[in-house]
């Protein structure tokens, strides 16, 4: 059956339940290297369960689930994760239970040969308690033009000043640091197996885009927040360019009305990896 607009819009996964707890919560902090300093107590808050704090963009995998794309009917190998948005309602708890779900939001047609663009909707819920927070991803789906619909883009992200950041901060990845942030939900082997990678046409496994994410999510609530993770509302921003695991994320930011802009670049190979980014907080 062919993949047409009116096939991808109405995409809605079931409702699942989910639950994550203090040992979920210090292995995504490991995951994304806070806790490489484990004599920094900023780091160490969000690694040991004495007073546990939550870096907010856990929020990307206290509810994985990617199936939804997959049965979709698009070419899920020619699929490359374009964006990520979060809004947080309130901040995340160190455990809880979880109910979530996905649905399709919109799709811009770019036409015959050109591709199309996914916006897919995750809303979490904390059961008993609410909406807990919604995750909008934009997936660039490069084999599936001439859906139909309408063109266009998803609204833009904010771009970073035309100045020198404000702020810089460089960390090394570990080599294994994908082995690490798997086991935090996402499994794709294009991280871990070495046939896997090379088949798809990357010297080695690449680190989880997120992952990436993540590390700059880290860099701003350290050096621009002093670690007040719980005034955090919204972290956005575009993938770029993929990581490889042992190299160095440098993290360039700027205080802006709007909140924190921020990019990042791997230094070995000065290769911008995300763009666009922006955290806002209260």
């Amino acid at each position: 059956m062919p993949v047409t607009y009116d096939s991808l819009k109405a995409l809605k996964g079931p409702v699942r339940e989910y639950s994550y707890d203090a040992r979920d919560t210090m292995l995504y902090a490991l995951g994304i290297g806070v806790g490489a300093d484990a004599t920094d107590r900023r780091q160490l808050a969000f690694c040991y369960e004495k007073d546990l704090k939550v870096m907010p963009s856990m929020a990307t995998v206290i509810a994985w689930d990617d199936t939804l794309l997959f049965e979709s009917g698009l070419d899920i190998v020619k699929i490359v994760h374009g964006e990520q948005r979060l809004k947080l309602e309130r901040p995340l708890p160190v455990a809880a239970e979880l109910t979530s779900q996905v649905r399709v939001l919109d799709v811009f047609d770019k036409g015959e040969g050109r591709g199309c663009v996914v916006m897919t909707r995750q809303e979490i819920t904390e059961v008993g308690n609410g909406l807990l927070c919604t995750l909008d991803s934009v997936a660039f789906a490069r084999g599936d033009g001439g859906v139909g619909g309408p063109g266009g883009s998803p609204d833009p992200l904010p771009p970073v000043p035309e100045r020198q950041p404000d702020k810089v901060m460089s960390a090394k990845t570990q080599d294994n640091q994908a082995l690490i942030y798997r086991l935090s939900g996402d499994r794709n082997p294009l991280h871990v197996d070495l046939d896997v990678g090379t088949a798809a046409g990357f010297p080695r496994p690449i680190l989880h885009g997120l992952c990436t994410w993540g590390h700059a999510a880290h860099a701003v609530v350290r050096e621009c927040l002093d670690y007040a993770v719980d005034d955090v509302r919204s972290i956005a921003a575009r993938f770029t360019a993929p990581v490889f695991p042992g190299e160095t994320i440098r993290t360039e930011m700027w205080q802006g009305d709007a909140g924190v802009h921020f990019r990042a670049f791997v230094e070995e190979r000065d290769l911008k990896v995300l763009d666009y980014g922006l955290v806002t907080n209260s």
